[in-house]
C-alpha cells in the first residue's frame, strides 16, 4: 500500500444544515464525490484514514475555542460522519485497511500518530478529501509536504465556507506544495 486517502472532518457538525460549524450547501454538494473517491480507494487497496476533529466541551485551553463555536464535541452526534460516507464507514470499521483518527488541531498530523501509521504501511502519497479546504485540508497538506509525502487533492471531494477561500487553498496546494489536483 503506497497510497492513503485521508477523509478529513466530513461530519455532521461541518456538513449538515443544523451542524455547529457547517459549510452547508458546498459541503453537502460533495457527498457523492467524497463517498465514491473513498470507496474506490478502498477497493484499490489503499489505506483509508478518517481524520476527525475531537473537542471537549468548554475546553478553555484549545485555541479554536476563541475562534469558532463549539463543534465536534466528544460523545455528540456532531462527530458522526455525514450521509452515505457514514453508512459506508459502519460497514468497514474494524477493517485493518481503515483507521479512525481523532485530531485536536487543523492538521491531521499535528499531535497524532498519523505519520508513523502511514510510514509503517509504506505510504508515499496522501490523497486529501473533506472539509474545510482552506483550513483542515490545507493544514494537513502543508504538514504532508513538510514530511515528504506526495499530495493529491480530489477537487470535487473538498469544500469550504466560500468559493474564494476554496479556490485559494486549491491553488496554494498546487502551486506552493506541488499537490496534484485531481477529480474523483
Amino acid at each position: 500500500m503506497t497510497r492513503a486517502l485521508l477523509s478529513i472532518d466530513y461530519t455532521f457538525d461541518f456538513v449538515a444544515d443544523e451542524g455547529k460549524l457547517t459549510a452547508g450547501t458546498p459541503a453537502q454538494a460533495i457527498a457523492t464525490a467524497i463517498f465514491e473517491a473513498t470507496r474506490k480507494a478502498y477497493q484499490a487497496g489503499n489505506v483509508i484514514v478518517f481524520c476527525i476533529d475531537r473537542h471537549e466541551e468548554n475546553d478553555q485551553y484549545h485555541p479554536e475555542s476563541r475562534l469558532f463555536p463549539p463543534h465536534n464535541i466528544a460523545g455528540t452526534k456532531g462527530r458522526d460522519l455525514y450521509g452515505q460516507l457514514g453508512d459506508w464507514y459502519e460497514e468497514v470499521k474494524g477493517d485493518e485497511q481503515v483507521l479512525w483518527l481523532d485530531k485536536r488541531r487543523y492538521s491531521a498530523f499535528a499531535g497524532t500518530g498519523l505519520d508513523l501509521y502511514l510510514r509503517e504501511r509504506g505510504v508515499k502519497t496522501v490523497v486529501l478529501t473533506g472539509v474545510l479546504t482552506d483550513i483542515c485540508v490545507l493544514h494537513t497538506a502543508i504538514d504532508a509536504y513538510n514530511l515528504g509525502y506526495e499530495i493529491e487533492v480530489v477537487a470535487d471531494a473538498v469544500a469550504s465556507l466560500d468559493e474564494a477561500r476554496h479556490k485559494f487553498a486549491l491553488e496554494h496546494m498546487r502551486d506552493v506544495l506541488g499537490a496534484k489536483i485531481v477529480t474523483g
